[in-house]
């Protein structure tokens, strides 16, 4: 007759690692969409005040005047986008059946 199985103590020498709970990372959503609307206005704001300085006869220069007005323009289109893709996604798991 065979001898019966013995356990095995490789299981017993092994360290297995158990998960860690998941922990918020910081910032939540809302703060996220806060600091990029925030930062969109800011950018806007800096580029009117160029226009204003450069239509005033400031210190400010026509290059730099057309730079911060393209950076407003780059920041609110890439936002519109990141909005447009949040609505999107958004209406997509409202779709979703239970």
């Amino acid at each position: 007759m065979p001898a019966p199985i013995s356990p095995a103590g490789l299981m017993s020498s092994l360290n297995i690692v158990q998960p860690k709970p998941l922990q918020p990372s910081g910032a939540g959503f809302q703060q996220v969409l806060e600091a990029a609307v925030k930062n969109v206005e800011s950018t806007s704001a800096t580029a009117d005040q160029a226009v204003t300085n450069f239509l005033t006869g400031g210190p400010q220069e026509l290059h730099s005047t057309i730079l911060a007005v393209q950076n407003a323009e780059l920041q609110f289109d890439l936002f519109m986008q990141v909005r447009n893709k949040v609505v999107s996604a958004y209406e997509e798991i409202m779709r979703m059946q239970v």
